[in-house]
């Protein structure tokens, strides 16, 4: 495919990492920045213009008119927006790709979609506070990822010191846990694995797990670990990622205060949402946060826009508080650091509006044997999880799973049948019509029967 990318900022990078190691893709990248373009091509075997993509020019320099796809991630939803439309005016023909912020264009996107003829618009606010309340929902899960339309989720935690998981071979989890569950990836140190029978579980690992909604409440009640929604969120900073996300907890009946720094985006947040307590205040005083009662809240979440800020109010919220701690990252570089710090769930807006549209880009290249409905990175980028439609014809159909070759490090989670989640065994079949969640550490599957020798 050839595909444009407009925007070289984290998540223009983000975009050319996850799309550059699959050979049939041509990139070329448009920033305004020179030294940015520079880099980007020295670094990745891209093409690259410098110049404004609003610029008919430098949209044909690029070759807009043979392009594929056109993603835009500039800073800027009116100029994103505007790209887009340039694009569809010199080629009909190319998927447009749109990243759009603001709440107020937010509220007519389906409008915006329709007459600029976008192929996707991603919210990163509007997504990120849907991952965070996802994970509110299971306060012992570190990330939550969902397939199968919301019937079968991904879960990963860590194994506390003394869990009945500690030492247990994944043999024998059946058994003794007598739970409908499949431990599809674990993360150890700096290792991840997708593990066998014979793998044995240890204090400290992270540990993913598929299972159905259902199943999942049941798995963690005999494990030990807290299975209870958040009754109530503490959240510091009230920019739009606070607004989406406390719009998603007050429909779910959590009660919800925000401490914001501005008079005038408290007196917004005030009206725009009435059913939450709006506190004015720096949220890095200590003194404040205990004032408002940090130690009582189920739930802490560090949404203000600087990194450093975040990890240090997560940090005195841990040491405050038994409640589940959410940190917003955006420096996507900080990941290993960050990761040893044990904040709790680490949330990345950078890599989530990458993924959606990896996502999209992924399943424009489907065959005739299947289609990619949901792709989730998990185990910390190392991993895939991949969900797909079976049709008429697929190589692995109407056979046991047994019988299959699959390549290493793969692993079939979970078979999804008439919205029936089926944990599969050997004798198991994939049928047409099925959708089917693979696990695997390798990358750039784009159809089922890439998982065959």
């Amino acid at each position: 495919m050839n595909i444009i990318i407009v925007g070289c900022g984290k998540v223009g990078y983000k975009l050319i990492e996850q799309l550059s190691y699959e050979e049939e893709h041509d990139i070329t990248i448009i920033d305004t920045k020179d030294e940015v373009v520079q880099g980007a091509v020295n670094d990745y075997d891209i093409m690259g213009v410098a110049g404004s993509a609003t610029d008919i020019d430098t949209l044909n320099e690029a070759g807009i008119d043979k392009a594929d796809v056109l993603i835009t991630v500039a800073g800027s939803d009116e100029l994103n927006l505007m790209i887009c439309l340039m694009a569809k005016k010199l080629n009909k023909n190319c998927q447009t790709i749109a990243r759009v912020r603001k709440p107020e264009y937010f509220k007519a996107i389906n409008l915006i979609k329709e007459e600029l003829g976008l192929a996707l618009v991603i919210n990163p606010e509007l997504t990120v506070a849907s991952e965070i309340a996802r994970v509110l929902r299971f306060p012992s899960a570190i990330k939550i990822d969902t397939f199968a339309k919301g019937r079968i989720e991904i879960l990963k935690f860590e194994v506390p010191k003394g869990n009945v998981l500690d030492g247990m071979k994944l043999s024998d989890m059946p058994s003794k846990i007598g739970t409908h569950v499949l431990v599809c990836g674990v993360e150890r140190g700096e290792e991840a694995f997708i593990p066998s029978g014979n793998f044995e579980i240890k204090a400290g690992d992270l540990i993913s797990i598929v299972a159905s909604i259902n199943d999942v409440s049941h798995f963690f009640k005999k494990i030990g670990n807290r299975t209870n929604r958040v009754k109530d969120a503490l959240i510091v900073g009230g920019g739009d990622t606070a607004y989406y996300l406390a719009n998603m907890l007050i429909q779910s009946g959590i009660n919800v205060k925000i401490i914001e720094q501005k008079q005038e985006r408290c007196e917004e947040l005030f009206h725009l949402l009435p059913k939450a307590t709006i506190t004015h205040g720096d949220g890095t005083d200590n003194k404040l946060l205990m004032e408002e009662g940090l130690a009582e809240f189920d739930s802490f979440i560090s949404l203000t826009n600087i990194d450093e800020e975040n990890v240090l109010l997560s940090l005195y919220a841990k040491s405050q508080t038994n409640g589940k701690i959410v940190t917003k990252i955006n420096r996507i570089e900080y990941g290993n650091v960050i990761g040893e710090l044990q904040l709790g769930t680490t949330i990345y807006p950078k890599n989530i509006t990458a993924e959606y549209i990896v996502r999209f880009v992924r399943a424009k290249k489907n065959s005739l044997g299947s289609n990619i409905e949901t792709m989730h990175f998990i185990l910390d980028g190392k991993a895939e999880a991949l969900e797909f439609r079976i049709k008429e014809g697929s190589p692995i159909s109407n056979k046991k799973l047994l019988d299959l070759e699959l390549k290493e490090n793969i692993l079939i989670a979970s078979i999804n049948r008439g919205g029936k989640p089926i944990i599969p065994r050997g004798q198991d079949m994939i049928l047409a019509g099925d959708t089917v969640i693979v696990v695997t550490l390798k990358e750039g599957f784009k159809d089922i029967s890439d998982i065959l020798r």
